[in-house]
């Protein structure tokens, strides 16, 4: 593996030969190191790449992952995980070898994050601990199906934390009426939270809505996209899953609020967004309104679990709600809202005992 020197530049650089992904033979050239055993370190891992040779670094199936997710994922969703591996497994990991990181340095890793405490002395949620366990192993299976590593050590290891919170967040129906009116100083802000509690939709749908969505008539509005804003700019990408894209049925007092508000829009084209905001107004305008109203303070998205409680209370089934929601398996809706349903049981037996009378 030899390396050269830049006598202009007095830096050193490698220069070889690789086969790629499709069989061909391909030179590789690059410039700008320090040392000369620099140079040879980056032309061996490169190598090690392009063989898909699980001897190379941790960092390097990193590049590796990123570039297949690339095409596959969406922007934000992308961002995410990068997020979240740049910060929480790239540090611990990158310096090592693939084949060498075993159950033991998974299980170690693993122990530090859940002994991990911030400044105030706070530890990771146990969902938060999931998310992160969960993005080390899908770069394993990664690594197992195209770079043939042997196992998943941390499938081996077992899961940490957990797939819900201990406690959701939610708003009754009351504890809703009284936000709504600290926030109907703003129509916008009404038709919009109006909207998230009755419907139950990601705030991510309402915002990608635009007047064809709905249809008054029938009472109905339509999901088939979902608005993100990444890197100052606005996208509107398809739906979370499939089933999300779905018709949820409205009540009268909706049509006519969407209505009313279609009245306040000036040389508005029913093409364009109905909501020309971000997710940051929605945020500001849940703090508003909490702090006005003196309700406690849930996030956007527990307008999505509140609407889900009422459903439960009201006794629709789990089906039902599993497709107003978009959930891709009825099993979801049943494991996020299981917790709701204890209080059924006693209804189910007091009807029994009417049937028997």
């Amino acid at each position: 593996m030899p390396a050269y020197k830049d006598k202009n530049r007095g830096t050193w650089f490698c220069k070889f030969y690789y086969t790629d992904w499709t069989g061909k033979r391909k030179q590789k050239k690059k410039e700008g190191f320090k040392t000369q055993r620099e140079a040879k370190e980056f032309e061996m891992e490169f190598i090690k790449k392009s063989n898909a040779d699980c001897s190379m670094l941790f960092s390097s199936l990193i590049e590796l992952y990123f570039k297949d997710c690339e095409s596959r994922l969406k922007p934000t969703t992308l961002e995410n995980k990068k997020y979240i591996i740049n910060l929480k497994i790239l540090p611990y990991f990158k310096d090592m070898p693939l084949n060498k990181i075993d159950t033991t340095t998974v299980r170690n890793w693993q122990n530090e994050l859940i002994l991990h405490k911030d400044d105030n002395g706070k530890s990771y949620s146990q969902t938060y601990l999931k998310t992160i366990n969960n993005q080390l192993s899908a770069i394993f299976n990664f690594a197992r199906k195209y770079y043939k590593l042997s196992e998943n050590p941390v499938v081996i290891c077992g899961s940490i934390g957990k797939n819900n919170a201990d406690s959701m967040q939610f708003w009754t129906l009351e504890e809703f009426k009284q936000f709504i009116s600290a926030v109907e100083d703003k129509q916008l802000s009404k038709v919009i939270f109006e909207l998230l509690f009755w419907t139950g939709m990601r705030s991510g749908e309402l915002l990608a809505l635009t007047l064809n969505d709905f249809d008054l008539k029938e009472k109905t509005v339509s999901i088939s996209k979902n608005y993100s804003r990444h890197n100052g700019q606005d996208l509107i990408l398809t739906p979370k899953t499939p089933k999300s894209k779905r018709i949820i049925t409205i009540p009268n007092f909706i049509c006519d609020m969407i209505e009313e508000y279609l009245k306040t829009l000036y040389d508005y084209k029913p093409s364009e967004r109905l909501f020309p905001v971000t997710k940051y107004y929605l945020n500001h305008e849940m703090n508003r309104g909490c702090k006005k109203s003196g309700v406690k303070h849930i996030r956007v998205h527990d307008l999505r679990h509140s609407h889900a409680s009422l459903l439960i209370e009201q006794g629709f089934s789990p089906l039902i709600i599993s497709e107003r929601l978009g959930h891709e398996k009825i099993q979801t809706t049943l494991q996020t809202y299981s917790h709701l349903y204890p209080n059924k049981h006693n209804v189910v037996a007091n009807r029994l005992d009417e049937l028997n009378k």
